[in-house]
């Protein structure tokens, strides 16, 4: 748990933290983080300590924040076909004409 919480809370990478610090290898966190996360162990955590703080009344929402990447956004309506335009008309170029002598190129 304290090789996972110091490379979130340092940003560095998995495979850098430190054996010094005694967590373990880099990439036995992160496989612990993935499999904890898929059994739905942080959302466990998070209600657990919500529930202890509701209880203690230690909640301040008076400093709360909503973060939109992590709020879902509602999901729009699909959009009803546009019209499309049953004549096809190519616009004229302004940035060059037709010349006798254009070249192509031979590499595609």
């Amino acid at each position: 748990m304290c090789g996972i919480l110091f490379v979130l809370h340092t940003g560095i990478q998995w495979e850098y933290l430190p054996q010094e610090l005694g967590f373990g290898s880099g990439m036995t966190c992160w496989r612990r983080l993935a499999a904890w996360n898929e059994a739905g162990v942080w959302d466990q955590l998070h209600a657990v300590l919500l529930t202890k703080l509701r209880v203690a009344k230690q909640l301040d929402w008076s400093r709360a924040v909503i973060d939109s990447s992590h709020v879902r956004a509602a999901r729009r309506r699909p959009k009803a076909d546009r019209a499309r335009s049953a004549v096809h008309v190519q616009a004229a170029n302004t940035t060059s004409w037709p010349t006798g002598r254009a070249s192509r190129s031979r590499c595609r």
